[in-house]
């Protein structure tokens, strides 16, 4: 289990690790805009595109050997990164980072639900669903300590020792699992287009702020080929996204009556504790994702933190949920898993709803690192036992798939929560920046025009700047209040989503158990 957990650790935190490290990278590598966006793009996209497919993958031909191609593939990325001259060679690295991801997150957790029952269940899946909820907020510290005395390549050679470790373990201690019943033949329609319409859905998603989520604001150019014309990419990418899915549906229908092998079981969503337990992952993690993507922007924009000091003000998240998970276990044992996830969900709620009604623009470090604690407990005690749950009547056969699709559950969820929190955000921060220049007495429209299209266009990160212009002292006030108002109102809507997936597992069976 300890090599599983590293191997989950090594793709989580490279999830988190570049955004404090990316200001670096545009100087050193002198990057575009767009080369600096698709850096952190091209990870979520192919992560999230190809978790069906590889999922299933584990199943057929063996879940250890997929996890160990995967951290083969993660760790010589890594180098890659390490080496990159270019934008175009570091998003090509983290394009293969993204490949290798998508074929360690599920087969760890359908390894992990094969091979353990019982007690020892309840463990390994609070060990898992630690490890994510930890590193991701873990990330940040070492991206900007590394970042701060040495440099950003060290956000990707840092990986190197932990992926040789990983590998060691993997081939000493991993057992091999796999679908012994599988059907032979491969189901060429169904993995092409569950790529083509996941992958067009998480672009949409996670892009639609920058280029515009109906009418064009900026530019599209992959490969040299460039996106013309009024009409945004974005719409485009959800309906052809959203054909390619519904089409995928039809075929897996056509192909298990015929008899014939498939990418996706879809009977894995007449299963009540899989069905309902996956859509309440899914808006969890839209509530999660959503306001941690929310939250640093605050801290740095309105409080002025550094990416250094914002980070290690996160951990406070790490420390709850890695403090919790010892005892989670115990209680899932005295109460069952869906009592656990009720009561972590609930200490989520209340952690984000006290810190949005606490925000203010002189907000005490100390009081943001509380609530983040608490909200850790409840990210230690919910993440785990939900993924438990939703595993828990899955036969082992198809781990894989399952691990897959619930996988695949959360990332649309974190990809829905940072474009919906990340779009209030933006526009909430828009609406109250103009409206507090406009109070500024003698304070010429032009000048109210270009801060606040400074403040939003980075999405609060340059308020601490506006100090440096004429009476900046006045305009970093005024944008402070701003981004203060947004945040309240983007943290409270995130309350109101985490409360909206604790009233989901209301669904959830009462007799949910464990494998024995």
């Amino acid at each position: 289990m300890p090599f599983i957990a590293l191997a989950v650790s090594l793709i989580i935190m490279d999830a988190t690790v570049v955004n404090v490290a990316i200001p670096s990278m545009i100087r050193d590598l002198k990057l575009s805009a767009s080369d600096a966006e698709w850096i952190n793009s091209i990870y979520s996209l192919v992560f999230a595109a190809l978790l069906i497919t590889v999922g299933r993958l584990g199943d057929l031909t063996g879940r250890r050997r997929l996890l160990l191609i995967g951290v083969i593939v993660f760790g010589g990325a890594s180098i890659l990164a390490s080496m990159a001259t270019s934008g175009s060679l570091l998003i090509g690295a983290r394009f293969l980072q993204g490949l290798g991801g998508a074929m360690v997150l599920p087969s760890t957790l359908s390894t992990v639900n094969a091979l353990f029952f019982g007690k020892e269940r309840g463990i390994a899946f609070a060990i898992w669903g630690s490890t994510i909820g930890g590193m991701a907020a873990v990330g940040p510290v070492v991206g900007g300590y590394l970042t701060t005395v040495s440099t950003w390549r060290w956000a990707f050679l840092i990986n190197i020792p932990i992926t040789l470790i990983v590998i060691f373990g993997i081939i000493k201690f991993v057992p091999e699992t796999r679908d012994p019943h599988a059907k032979k033949g491969a189901d060429y329609a169904g993995v092409v287009l569950s790529i083509v319409g996941l992958g067009l859905i998480v672009f949409g998603l996670i892009e639609g702020i920058r280029f515009g989520w109906w009418k064009t604001q900026e530019v599209l150019t992959v490969l040299g080929l460039s996106w013309s014309g009024s009409l945004s990419p974005v719409p485009v990418a959800f309906i052809v996204g959203g054909i390619s899915m519904v089409v995928f549906v039809f075929i897996e229908r056509s192909r298990s009556l015929a008899g014939k092998p498939v990418l996706l079981d879809l009977s894995l969503l007449q299963i009540r504790s899989f069905r309902f337990g996956s859509i309440a992952a899914l808006v969890v993690s839209l509530g999660e994702f959503g306001m941690l993507f929310a939250l640093p922007l605050f801290v740095q924009g309105a409080l002025g933190y550094s990416a250094l000091r914002s980070g290690v003000l996160i951990l406070s998240l790490a420390i709850g949920t890695f403090l919790i998970s010892g005892a989670t276990p115990q209680l899932t044992q005295r109460i069952g898993g869906r009592a656990v996830v009720r009561i972590g969900l609930a200490f989520e709620v209340i952690a984000i709803l006290g810190l949005g009604l606490t925000i203010t623009a002189d907000m005490a470090g100390w009081l943001v690192a509380l609530w983040l604690f608490i909200y850790g407990l409840g990210v230690g005690m919910a993440t785990a036992q939900l993924t438990s749950v939703i595993l828990a009547e899955v036969p082992v056969d198809q781990s894989g798939q399952a691990s897959g699709l619930q996988s695949t559950f959360r990332q649309m969820g974190s990809a829905i929560g940072v474009a919906l929190l990340g779009s209030l955000l933006v526009t909430n921060l828009g609406s109250k920046v103009i409206k507090n220049l406009a109070e500024i007495p003698g304070l010429d429209s032009a000048t109210q025009s270009h801060v606040a299209k400074v403040v939003r266009g980075s999405a609060g990160s340059a308020i601490p700047q506006l100090s440096q212009l004429p009476g900046g002292a006045v305009l970093r006030h005024a944008g402070e209040l701003a981004m203060t108002s947004a945040a309240r109102f983007t943290t409270l809507v995130a309350a109101a989503v985490i409360c909206l997936g604790l009233l989901a597992t209301l669904a959830l069976p009462a007799n949910v158990a464990a494998k024995e």
